[in-house]
Formats: structure tokens, C-alpha cells, sequence
């Protein structure tokens, strides 16, 4: 399994890993219930039950973050993303970002269109962007997610999978980041143990992060 040009396929999740989904999340909830957001705390489980949202408010919740406070183009993202994507991208990385963001029935364009915006006015590289639940049937040599179900899944294939860490998911052994240097090496490692030459990249290049800002977008 290999990406058009034999390199090594990163899959990297949006939500949660390149994208701060907890904290944009909160707001929503917070402005809709109206609460102070700081009440309601670390996001401590998959599911935002000690947030007082049960699964049939979270759907109405959600509904309204992408449509209407259009989450997906507001969303904060992770601090360093841009730079260790365009990193590992200049070393050769096929830079796969896969999403479960289309369940808002009606929202498909919003959701579409919010993320691919989002992704270019913060400069985050990639070569493929797929949209789908069923992560398992997107074939990489890695992965970067946070989801607990998603990472069981996806080891199940029996690719490695990196844990980017956040409280829900504490209870996950095996590798894991804590933010995007970490995850940068990790994956940097793989490569590596994967027999695929990692390239160096040119010195006085425009810095990773600014290309895409560079180029207009």
C-alpha cells in the first residue's frame, strides 16, 4: 500500500488534532444554553454528559455550531499544525486528512466548504482530503487521531496509529503526542522504520507555514 509516488501516507484527523473542536465546541454550547463557558470544564469523555449535553441535545447542538456559528471556519487550530505538516510534507509525507464531518443532514455544503476555507487561511498542507465515517477504509502506512473508538478501529488494521492526547483519550497505550512537535518525531520515526527515505528540506525556502499565505490564498 502506497501513495501514487511510493511515499509514505500520513492520515491525520481535523477535529480534535488539527483543529481545537473542545474549546469551539464549548463556546457553542455555552452561548446556546447560556452559561459562562468556563463552567463547564474539560471535555473529561467522548461524549459532553458533564457538560449537562445528552447525545439527542449534542446532535441539535452540533447542528447548530456548523450552520449557524459555522464552527468548522471559525475553529482555533492546534498550535504548530502548519509547521510540522509542511515539515513532514518537505520530508517526502503524504499528507492524508481525513474527517467524519458530514452527519449535519442538510449542512453538507457548509461543512464542505467551512473546512476547505479553514485549511487554507491557516496554511495546513495536505494531498488528499477525505470526508467519511468509516475511517479503517482509508489506507496509510499512520495515522494521528484523537478519537477513542476511531484509534481501536483503525488499529485493527494493523498500522500504527499516534494518540493525540487529550483527557478522553488517557486510558489508550502505545504511542502518543501531546502536541505537534511530538507528533511531528513520532511520525518522523515511522517513516524512518518504514524503509522510506525521509528528504531533507532545501535551505532559504519561504517557511512552511506561510507558503500557501505567500501564494495569495
Amino acid at each position: 500500500m502506497e501513495g501514487d509516488d511510493g511515499v509514505f501516507i500520513l492520515g491525520v484527523d481535523l477535529d480534535g488534532v488539527c483543529g481545537d473542536h473542545t474549546a469551539a465546541f464549548r463556546a457553542v454550547v455555552a452561548a446556546e444554553l447560556g452559561v459562562d463557558a468556563a463552567t463547564l470544564g474539560p471535555q473529561v469523555a467522548w461524549d459532553y454528559h458533564s457538560w449537562g449535553v445528552d447525545d439527542d441535545m449534542f446532535m441539535d447542538l452540533h447542528k447548530r455550531a456548523v450552520l449557524e456559528h459555522r464552527m468548522f471556519r471559525t475553529m482555533q487550530p492546534m498550535a504548530g499544525v502548519a509547521e510540522a505538516l509542511w515539515k513532514l510534507s518537505d520530508a517526502g509525507v503524504w499528507i492524508r486528512l481525513i474527517t467524519h464531518r458530514l452527519y449535519t443532514n442538510w449542512g453538507h455544503q457548509v461543512a464542505v466548504s467551512d473546512t476547505v476555507a479553514w485549511l487554507d487561511e491557516h496554511g495546513i498542507p495536505y494531498r488528499d482530503l477525505c470526508l467519511l465515517g468509516d475511517k479503517p477504509q482509508v489506507e496509510a502506512h499512520a495515522y494521528i487521531e484523537d478519537a477513542p473508538h476511531n484509534v481501536e478501529a483503525l488499529r485493527g488494521t494493523g498500522n500504527p496509529v499516534v494518540v493525540f492526547d487529550h483527557p478522553y483519550n488517557r486510558h489508550l497505550e502505545g504511542l502518543r503526542a501531546h502536541n505537534w512537535a511530538e507528533a511531528e518525531q513520532i511520525v518522523l520515526d515511522l517513516v524512518v522504520q518504514a524503509g522510506t527515505m525521509v528528504q531533507g528540506q532545501f535551505s532559504g525556502l519561504t517557511p512552511p507555514s506561510d507558503r500557501l499565505r505567500s501564494h495569495g490564498v
